[in-house]
């Protein structure tokens, strides 16, 4: 299996419509991604391990699926689709990463 991680960075001015998100983006981005996507967890950052500091990650969402090449077979052809969506809800420019999961 493998982990899609997309990390919007938290800064000044950054500005995310989770409601939007959740409502609108995560259900058109899963309908166009189909059956190949295996699970899903989104996480809104709440606080610091240091408190007092800024949480780096606004919202880290986590897909899961089968392999690197079953992600971009699904992704590729809706990538503008998904990607034109974001300044629907921010403005923060997210880090994707793939990892192979372990645990």
């Amino acid at each position: 299996m493998v982990r899609v991680s997309i990390l919007y960075p938290n800064g000044e001015d950054i500005k995310f419509d989770m409601d939007y998100y959740l409502d609108t983006h995560i259900p058109m981005a899963g309908e166009l991604i189909g059956d190949v996507l295996k699970g899903s967890n989104i996480d809104y950052g709440l606080a610091n391990a240091i408190p007092g500091q800024e949480i780096p990650y606004v919202v880290m969402t986590h897909l899961t699926f089968e392999s690197v090449e079953a992600f971009q077979e699904a992704f590729t052809p809706h990538a503008d689709k998904i990607m034109n969506d974001l300044p629907n809800f921010t403005n923060s420019n997210p880090i994707i990463q793939i990892s192979k999961v372990k645990i």
